[in-house]
């Protein structure tokens, strides 16, 4: 029996970085003794998404005494030492090799942070392959994203697979676009578009999980 290919999102998905980096936020205008009110201005600077010119911006407008270098590395500390993986989202990621999933990560941002996520939460040890868009120029929705998270896990697209995200564009648009089905993390959203829908939605990823899990058990029923 071929192995079934799931790719998920990190950030949102896998890990909440939406909470990690408000916290950041406050820690980082306090150490730098910034105003309250320029802790908005700060967080919206990296809301999206973070690279080393992020900081280089930051540097300049606040005139602060360090490195953008140096703001840099210690962003990618900080968020790395703050993010964690809920321990049933590990299991579950043990648990869907086990029954024959080849599993990976595609996700958008910079090799060092992603990377550094990845391996402090222990999701890096538990997957087959992952893709950081950086690292070859290749961002979601691209399918070329797609197709090159795939090869990192031994697999191609044109066997068809899963991809499981929160972002109605690039997880679930770019993942149907590379002819993937679809599982929305919803984390307590409506779908917000016009287009079709994903082929399915579930309020967090371990919901994704065993939605696979179940899908594993009824693919090796069909193909015995």
């Amino acid at each position: 029996m071929s192995r079934l290919l799931v790719l998920f999102d990190l950030d949102n998905t896998l890990v909440d970085r939406r909470g990690t980096l408000a916290d950041w936020s406050a820690e980082f205008t306090a150490r730098h003794g910034l105003a309250d009110e320029e802790r908005a201005q700060v967080l919206g600077a990296v809301a999206e998404r973070a690279y080393p010119s992020t900081f280089e911006v930051i540097r300049a407008r606040y005139r602060l005494p360090v490195s953008s270098d140096e703001l840099w590395r210690a962003y990618c500390a900080d968020i790395a030492a703050s993010v964690s993986c809920p321990a049933e989202i590990l299991d579950g990621l043990d648990e869907l090799r086990e029954a024959g999933w080849r599993v990976g990560v595609a996700t958008n941002g910079a090799v060092d942070i992603q990377r550094a996520k990845l391996k402090t939460t222990g999701i890096a040890e538990r997957v087959d392959g992952i893709f950081v868009s950086e690292e070859a120029e290749a961002r979601k929705p691209q399918r070329r994203h797609f197709a090159l998270a795939a090869a990192r896990c031994g697999a191609v697209l044109g066997d068809g697979g899963w991809m499981v995200g929160d972002n109605p564009v690039n997880d679930i648009g770019g993942g149907r676009f590379a002819g993937l089905r679809t599982i929305w993390i919803a984390n307590g959203r409506s779908w917000p578009l016009d287009d079709p829908g994903p082929d399915h939605a579930v309020p967090h990823v371990r919901a994704a999980i065993d939605h696979l899990l179940l899908h594993a058990t009824d693919h090796a029923r069909a193909t015995a």
